[in-house]
């Protein structure tokens, strides 16, 4: 059985991912042409690349559908919130970076904790006998850091577009977002809560513990993670060795 690896299908997470790899020696060459969606690792049989959407390989992860992938790790929980038991995080890549925050009306002055959030939603519920809105497409994430916080009283208001433009448009009164600099959030009069980060994310290289690991595609595993074990300093195969059943 060949071991199945997905790689983010285009964009600078796809040229990223192209310079980490060849950088260890792992060359991609497409299988199909420039607009294939299959390739393989020059020098190194039994790998089979596959390219997909970052939110794919995060899916394909968590129902064992691929061995291994490289998606955001923002993805990678929001897909399996108790990713521990699903997936094995290799190594973090060193670039994606991204963080999930908790962002609010700037006018929102006496606003600037979960605590302060958690008394808006209470005194939100009491007035309008409803419950505040969260924009978010980062509904687990969302509902986790919440619960930690201690927050009920809100709902979860799907987001499709531009999560940052709910609040303006009236679709919702905070959201939970990714943000690299801010300044989108700053350009629509947002603002991210002090102790609002739910995850500081960025590219990782996962496996699925789910996936149907047999001898050939552990020896591939093996063999894949000592290449790229010299160029981040450290073994790899060990830590996920343990993990396989």
């Amino acid at each position: 059985m060949a071991l199945t690896l997905a790689i983010p299908s285009k964009g600078r997470l796809k040229e990223a991912c192209d310079a980490w790899f060849s950088a260890a020696g792992l060359k991609l060459e497409l299988t199909a042409g420039a607009r294939g969606y299959r390739g393989a690792f020059a020098g190194l049989p039994g790998v089979d690349v596959m390219l997909l959407s970052a939110g794919e390989i995060a899916s394909s992860l968590a129902a064992g559908d691929i061995h291994m992938g490289v998606s955001g790790e923002d993805l990678l929980r929001e897909a399996a919130p108790e990713l521990e038991g699903r997936m094995h995080l290799v190594c973090p890549m060193g670039f994606g970076f991204a963080d999930v925050v908790v962002a609010v009306s700037e006018y929102w002055i006496d606003v600037s904790t979960m605590a302060d959030l958690d008394d808006v939603c209470a005194a939100y519920a009491r007035t309008h006998h409803k419950r505040l809105r969260v924009a978010t497409k980062y509904a687990q994430l969302t509902r986790g850091f919440f619960a930690h916080n201690g927050i009920a009283d809100y709902r979860i208001v799907p987001s499709a577009g531009a999560t940052e433009a709910a609040p303006a448009a009236g679709l919702a009164e905070v959201i939970v977002d990714i943000t690299t600099t801010g300044s989108t959030l700053k350009a629509n009069g947002l603002k991210v809560l002090d102790d609002g980060v739910i995850l500081k994310s960025q590219a990782q290289l996962a496996a699925s513990l789910s996936a149907d690991w047999d001898a050939q595609t552990r020896a591939t595993v093996e063999a894949l993670l000592g290449k790229l074990s010299a160029a981040a300093g450290s073994a790899l195969y060990p830590a996920l060795a343990s993990r396989l059943k």
